[in-house]
């Protein structure tokens, strides 16, 4: 819900299992994965609409899943209590559906030997970047450039800042 309230940048799907696991629940990162897109959907679908919490409820217990009540009490409940806080419809279709950057981090470092090289002694960046897609998902990924590939990638970085300042 705080993801669907725009509070957070992205659903961290591995702190997620975590948690589960933690209370007992023991399903995997693809099934906790497709559960964060499908609840997110239905909560999406049903703030774009307007609909109440009765209106939620009917449609999920009508749908071809097999609601059991429990889940469909815990749904009721969030609904009902967050349900308002979602972004309106309106602003839902304005909404960019890029990815959000939620963490950059770099390192600086030296490779002295290889196997395969001779002569490394070249100092490197790696960068670390973490990423909330447009579902929410958030994704990290890494990669490495040479110091002059590093400084033109921070002098962009820089342009990029200066440019957004002044929207």
């Amino acid at each position: 819900m705080l993801y669907l309230q725009c509070k957070i940048p992205g659903v961290n799907t591995l702190e997620l299992v975590e948690r589960l696991q933690a209370a007992g629940v023991e399903l995997d990162f693809e099934a906790t994965k497709e559960l964060v897109h499908v609840i997110s959907l239905f909560f999406r679908t049903a703030a774009q609409n307007n609909m109440s919490t009765e209106e939620l409820i009917a449609k999920l217990a009508d749908s071809n899943s097999k609601w059991s009540k429990q889940m469909l009490q815990v749904i009721r409940h969030v609904w009902t209590e967050q349900g308002k806080l979602i972004t309106t419809p309106e602003d839902a279709k304005h909404m960019l559906t890029v990815g959000q950057l939620v963490d950059l981090k770099w390192k600086l470092g030296m490779a002295v030997s290889s196997d395969s090289c001779r002569s490394l002694n070249h100092p490197y960046v790696t960068m670390m970047l973490k990423v909330a897609n447009p579902s929410g998902e958030i994704i990290s990924r890494s990669f490495e450039m040479t110091i002059p590939q590093f400084q033109n990638f921070s002098k962009q970085f820089r342009e990029v800042a200066t440019v957004l300042e002044m929207v």
